[in-house]
């Protein structure tokens, strides 16, 4: 946490007089901002002494993730089958960055790869805690240091018995599709072939002008025109509005706003490094957080027949390969000539 203080500072000058020609000392009061970056548990403990602190930490975080340790694991929660239009969960993941992929035919497409490290369910809303219409899970990924949560954030992560968490999120599920808090989520929650909505924070751009921002043409370069290549030209109100309306595309800052990318194809899933190989680009920088969800566009539903439900549990289905790829994906391990 970054915190301003004011540094004031007594200046001594001398200031020659020219109407009694004598000089004088004035003393001049000056403050210089300084940026103080620590934090309250780094204030009274030495660098070994934090090196440690981080270090156990971290060790207890990965023991309790791989071993799965929450008090409310002795007691799963009933499960029910998939029905059509079950809303099941979605998954925390974190952008790694794109790949090129080919298909059996020669055709060649980017995917974008995103793993799903340490994700986990977190809490549990009814209806009435969420918004009185459907049930919601708190869900959670990427573990974090707890001296950057709050007391409060980090007693919800003591009742599901789950480390801290960078991101938390909320995804809308239904009643047949409640998972118990503290049940780990992987990427084989998800199969290829089956289409995603992906939400995330897109790259800020600052304040850029419309030819960039909403990709106007601009003016002519010249004949005539006068610094005013780039420029928008008339707003258009006339004289009846006399006013421009709300949305009117204008220069003002661009990106840094969430965006959801519908109906985007999983070609790939690696169930050792729970690694999503996506269709496209998403939203975001590298490294960033995202959601991902089943899609909700109508016309992809179809993809989602049987899934793994409520998810994925890994002692159910222990035999997944390492690699579980699309039917109309090419496989490099395999012969892409064969003779006969």
């Amino acid at each position: 946490m970054a915190a301003w203080s004011c540094r004031f500072l007594l200046r001594g000058t001398r200031v020659i007089s020219l109407r009694a020609a004598a000089e004088r000392p004035v003393q001049s009061l000056s403050c210089i901002r300084t940026v103080k970056t620590t934090t309250w548990f780094e204030e009274h403990l030495t660098d070994e002494n934090q090196k440690y602190m981080r270090k156990s930490v971290a060790e207890e975080f990965q023991k309790q993730t791989a071993e799965k340790l929450n008090p409310l694991k002795d007691e799963p929660w009933p499960r029910t089958e998939w029905t059509e239009g079950s809303r099941r969960v979605g998954l925390v993941a974190m952008k790694l960055g794109m790949a090129p992929i080919w298909t059996k035919t020669g055709e060649r497409h980017v995917v974008t790869m995103l793993q799903v490290a340490d994700c986990h369910v977190i809490k549990y809303l009814s209806k009435e805690e969420y918004d009185g219409n459907t049930a919601a899970l708190v869900v959670g990924g990427k573990n974090i240091s707890p001296f950057h949560r709050s007391e409060e954030q980090l007693e919800m992560f003591r009742n599901a018995g789950v480390p801290p968490k960078q991101k938390v999120t909320i995804f809308k599920v239904s009643d047949n599709a409640l998972i118990k808090p503290g049940t780990p989520l992987y990427a084989a929650h998800f199969r290829p072939g089956q289409y995603v909505d992906i939400t995330a924070k897109s790259i800020g751009k600052g304040f850029q002008g419309v030819m960039k921002r909403w990709g106007f043409k601009g003016q002519p370069a010249s004949h005539g025109q006068t610094k005013t290549h780039r420029r928008p030209g008339a707003s258009g109100p006339g004289g009846d509005p006399g006013k421009v309306f709300k949305g009117k595309k204008m220069p003002g800052r661009m990106g840094n706003t969430y965006i959801t990318a519908h109906g985007l194809k999983i070609w790939r899933v690696n169930t050792k490094y729970n690694v999503l190989y996506v269709n496209g680009s998403v939203p975001g920088h590298k490294n960033c957080l995202l959601k991902v969800r089943d899609t909700v566009l109508p016309t992809r539903n179809s993809t989602l027949l049987n899934p793994p439900f409520p998810t994925y549990f890994t002692e159910e289905e222990d035999n997944l390969d390492e690699d579980l790829y699309d039917d109309d994906l090419f496989i490099h391990t395999e012969p892409s000539l064969t003779l006969t």
